[in-house]
């Protein structure tokens, strides 16, 4: 339950639209809900100020349909990430009010239109082109939290001339999001460029060294540019979630 839903639910109350054992029965599963296969935190939109989400992989349609119901009876957005086609179609034709983004793999439900609260631009910069599914993820994730998102895509240091193009979108960003793959080298350049927060997001993508990601991941922890931090490989999520919450300061 958000906080403006319990405010709102408050208020019902006071003017006498729904009774006490309404507002009961609305509240009674806080600070959490035992539906047998996952414990539900109806607390965290209030403790943290974005409802739970959930992780796909690994859920059957039917676990994640039955958390869905659950949250979308008390208001909150649902997002559910590293989500295949085959699920959200299926998810999609008992949520209808549901949008799917395929490149992110996540799907995203919410009663209401998204409320803007961040107080900046978080820019989203990738590498590569092969790159951009995790960059989405980050997109989408820091969207849905409320905040004006761009982003830049392929513009990596074979060619940096691309990204240098792009100065002033650079100068106008509070936060960044920077995603690479192979040797991991656009957060530090990217890091030595701007005086804002730089969130690195290592990917899976490259040849047989890169280590399924582990390359990029120690260059960006060994990076030499101040302000740069980094998020686990192919992490979109957590660095659009970090990013928000960087962006309600």
């Amino acid at each position: 339950m958000e906080i403006e839903s319990l405010k709102r639910l408050l208020e019902s109350f006071r003017s006498g639209h729904i009774s006490v054992n309404e507002v009961i029965d609305r509240i009674k599963h806080l600070p959490f809900e035992d539906i047998k296969y996952a414990c539900i935190d109806h607390h965290r939109p209030l403790r943290k100020g974005f409802p739970e989400v959930i992780f796909g992989e690994g859920k059957t349609v039917k676990q994640i349909e039955g958390i869905m119901e659950r949250m979308v009876y008390h208001g909150d957005t649902v997002m559910v990430t590293r989500l295949d086609a085959t699920k959200a179609e299926r998810l999609s034709s008992r949520f209808p009010e549901s949008v799917y983004y395929s490149a992110a793999r996540v799907l995203v439900h919410s009663i209401k239109p998204i409320e803007v609260k961040g107080k900046g631009t978080i820019l989203v910069v990738s590498a590569g082109t092969s790159d951009i599914p995790v960059a989405e993820e980050a997109l989408i994730t820091a969207r849905t939290m409320g905040n004006h998102v761009e982003a830049l895509y392929d513009v990596g240091v074979c060619g940096i001339h691309r990204l240098l193009s792009y100065r002033d979108t650079l100068e106008k960003a509070s936060v960044f999001i920077v995603v690479a793959g192979m040797e991991g080298a656009l957060p530090s350049v990217v890091g030595g460029l701007v005086d804002r927060p730089v969130i690195a997001v290592p990917t899976s993508v490259g040849y047989g060294a890169g280590f399924g990601g582990i390359s990029a991941l120690l260059g960006m922890l060994n990076s030499c540019a101040p302000g740069v931090t980094v998020v686990n490989i192919d992490n979109g999520f957590g660095a659009g979630y970090v990013a928000a919450l960087i962006n309600r300061i």
